[in-house]
């Protein structure tokens, strides 16, 4: 939908306010929370095993053979096993609500929202994925229900996550639902790597990237404070959990890794495991990203943040979570995403995802078989209705740009933004909501 820019800076000015708005950047007076992989307390070494050539699985060669999920020590190859835990979408049978849109650096949005449903193979949780599921089955199904904007109102999707391997590379089918030619189609597979129309994040962020096709390297530790920002223009979130009635919620009371979470340190911090993750070239052949670096929870190995990175080491991409304790049952497995912001630097593009009244359900095998197929989406029903006011109504009241910490751990991280961009991050800072380019520059 269009909106009303509230407040923009003519590009020509914006420079000019750099060098007085980085002085007043938060990092810059917070005392160093990050730590190289050198200087590693003690207390973080027992728990840290820096070999690169662990034993590999009998039957599957490419994972660790220690079971899943691993005993301390663990590898760094291990943190990122358990970091896939933990996709956009949760990895055990559930329904909820989605609120997705964009946001541009001049103010125009497009948002949505729908009902998703989602069928995990076999057990819950990675173990469900890779163990559980054989290359080209369904290692995952969703189905996705459009309820806005009325343009796409009743429009559905149905995503099949593919188990792959070597010589099973394909990721992802897709087939859509329109109600206007009352047709389901099948769309070709798409790249991996490309980014979901109109959005920041790719389609390899929506399902999830599998961890044998990446090397590990842990680089550090660091203590986060904060990962999804809300602006001063909103300091209330109306959410719906579990779908049992509206309830306001101030912002500054939403924590990194919920309210449950038992291992926040005094002044609230969330402590982190920072990993590399460099993606092989022999698995994911031209593939246009590098590495990523992410910023894992210590207990649960949760990914709070991850920076994407190209071949010529720029950050491409920064994308920030909130967790919240969805699946008790599951104990520190039992985190979902609550909320993602992703932002690509290069085009200055942010996109949302706010997840709202998550319920765990066990779909029987009959409702798999019929609820979980492409035609069943002839039938325009929505089983599950859902209803959610979780989504911002202006353009200044998205999410803000995440941190960007040009100071940690500077042999592994090259954030330098462009000149524009990089002016349009600090007028944030200094406004504490988003500041647009006016639409004439």
């Amino acid at each position: 939908m269009h909106k009303k820019i509230p407040i923009w800076y003519p590009a020509c000015l914006l420079p000019g306010i750099c060098l007085s708005l980085t002085l007043l950047t938060p990092s810059v007076f917070a005392a160093q929370s990050w730590r190289n992989i050198e200087s590693l307390t003690q207390e973080d070494r027992k728990i840290f095993d820096p070999s690169t050539n662990s034993p590999r699985n009998s039957s599957i060669p490419y994972i660790p053979a220690e079971p899943y999920p691993y005993e301390p020590p663990f590898t760094a190859e291990e943190m990122g096993f358990r970091s896939s835990e933990f996709p956009h979408l949760a990895r055990w049978s559930h329904y909820q609500i989605a609120i997705f849109g964009a946001v541009t650096n001049t103010g125009y949005t497009n948002q949505g929202m729908g009902t998703n449903l989602v069928f995990q193979n076999g057990r819950p949780g990675l173990q469900g994925y890779a163990l559980d599921t054989a290359p080209t089955e369904s290692g995952q199904k969703w189905n996705m229900y459009s309820k806005f904007p009325p343009a796409s109102a009743n429009r559905q999707f149905s995503w099949q996550i593919k188990r792959t391997d070597l010589q099973n590379t394909t990721k992802l089918d897709i087939s859509i639902y329109s109600p206007k030619l009352r047709k389901v189609r099948r769309l070709p597979s798409p790249r991996r790597d490309e980014r979901f129309p109109s959005n920041a994040q790719t389609y390899d962020d929506m399902v999830g990237r599998d961890p044998w096709q990446s090397s590990w390297e842990l680089i550090g530790t660091d203590l986060i404070h904060t990962t999804v920002r809300y602006p001063n223009t909103r300091p209330t979130i109306t959410l719906n959990p579990k779908g049992e009635g509206f309830v306001d919620i101030p912002v500054d009371s939403i924590k990194p890794m919920g309210d449950s979470f038992e291992h926040y340190t005094e002044d609230g911090g969330v402590a982190c495991w920072v990993v590399k993750g460099t993606f092989k070239q022999e698995w994911l052949p031209n593939y246009r990203e590098k590495y990523s670096v992410l910023w894992l929870e210590k207990n649960t190995f949760f990914p709070l943040r991850m920076e994407k990175y190209d071949h010529n080491d720029q950050l491409i991409l920064v994308e920030t979570r909130n967790a919240r304790k969805e699946n008790p049952a599951l104990g520190d497995f039992g985190y979902a995403t609550m909320t993602s912001v992703y932002w690509n630097v290069v085009n200055d593009l942010i996109s949302i995802g706010t997840h709202d009244s998550h319920r765990v359900h066990d779909w029987t095998p009959e409702e798999e078989e019929t609820v979980f197929s492409p035609e069943f989406m002839l039938r325009e029903w929505e089983i599950k209705p859902l209803r959610t006011q979780a989504e911002p109504e202006e353009p200044d009241q998205f999410f803000l740009r995440p941190l960007i910490y040009p100071e940690k751990f500077p042999n592994h991280r090259n954030v330098t933004l462009s000149a524009d961009v990089q002016a349009l991050y600090e007028a944030q800072e200094q406004a504490g909501h988003l500041v647009f380019r006016s639409k004439t520059d």
